[in-house]
């Protein structure tokens, strides 16, 4: 019996921290084999998206604040002492100007905010939209415009501890006065909101003061999760970014498909395991709100992907499980590219 042909998608991925990634050593302009600092074995450079037919993604502004007596917290280009909102902007400045320079080699082509024209063509391999997580980089409300018009479109308010703005997931926080005021200043400039690692609280606070789409860039569904666990969205706040035509994109770090993986386990969930999410999402908000946000080197490395993904080249496989397991041709495409490109625009 002949073999099935390989499906040939092309991919638009939701969360890539590249930046990131280059700010803690990574040459990300050689092969995985060669590009070295943090997080190996690698899977992400821009060589293998291209290889990988990843041809639009965001691209993430990543920072955290820290307490500087723990002796424990993280130290990185990425960090900043808490409520040093200069230190968090130059934090965060330094990965926007880090797209700039790639954007003025023809690397990249920065997407505009949701709603802009597009420009149906591009030479560069990567179309690329500025996803800032954790904003405290923007020092105050007033100054928000700034980063839009230098290219970010999309903002997630915290990561895991709070910023000045709201709670990440690792609280119970909501919105401050100040996050508030935020909130509703992004929304005025068109700025789409990310849920991914907002406390509840907080997520419900964007969501009240918030008239836009929100997304969430790279979560999975806390109904197949720990129930109390923040950094996977309910089935409740998925129906509503669905309601507001958002997109919810599946997160391959193995710990955040299968329960019972601790954070330096060496086990790995199953392409199995990314079905059972995006086939939940599927039945509950509908084929047209659900994408790839695979976080694919955020903080993790290959080795946490589930098994057989080890590059983007092999997200085709999980293309291919799909279609195995009776998915049709155009819910397919509309999850590897088709409805975040729509959300885009491109």
């Amino acid at each position: 019996m002949p073999q099935p042909t390989p499906r040939s998608e092309r991919w638009f991925d939701a969360h890539l921290d590249l930046a990131y990634l280059a700010e803690v050593g990574r040459d990300m302009h050689t092969s995985v084999d060669d590009c070295r600092g943090r997080y190996q074995p690698a899977a992400v450079t821009l060589p293998t998206l291209k290889e990988g037919r990843v041809t639009a993604c965001l691209g993430t502004i990543f920072t955290e604040p820290v307490d500087p007596n723990d002796p424990h917290a993280e130290d990185g280009p990425f960090a900043y002492p808490a409520d040093d909102a200069d230190a968090a902007w130059r934090a965060g400045m330094r990965q926007l100007k880090l797209y700039h320079a790639w954007r003025d080699a023809g690397l990249i082509e920065l997407l505009p905010l949701r709603g802009s024209v597009v420009p149906k063509g591009s030479s560069a391999p990567l179309r690329l939209g500025v996803l800032m997580e954790g904003a405290d980089p923007i020092t105050s409300p007033d100054e928000a415009h700034e980063w839009v018009a230098q290219g970010v479109i999309a903002v997630g308010l915290a990561w895991w501890t709070p910023s000045r703005y709201a709670g990440g997931n690792g609280t119970t926080t909501g919105l401050t006065p100040i996050g508030r005021e935020l909130v509703e200043t992004l929304d005025r400039l068109g700025v789409v909101f990310d849920a991914s690692h907002l406390s509840d609280a907080s997520l419900d606070g964007v969501l009240e003061n918030a008239s836009g789409p929100v997304i969430a860039s790279h979560s999975n569904a806390r109904a197949l999760m720990e129930p109390g666990e923040q950094r996977h969205l309910t089935d409740e706040h998925a129906k509503e970014i669905a309601a507001r035509g958002g997109v919810i994109g599946l997160n391959l770090c193995s710990r955040f498909l299968r329960t019972g993986i601790a954070k330096h386990d060496k086990e790995r969930a199953t392409i199995e395991d990314c079905r059972r999410h995006l086939e939940h999402w599927r039945d509950l908000v509908g084929p047209a709100h659900i994408g790839l946000g695979s976080d694919m080197d955020g903080g993790f490395a290959a080795d946490r992907l589930p098994e057989d993904i080890n590059l983007p080249a092999h997200l085709a496989k999980l293309a291919d499980h799909l279609a195995e397991h009776g998915w049709n041709d155009a819910d397919i495409h509309a999850f590897a590219w088709g409805n975040w490109a729509g959300f885009w625009g491109i």
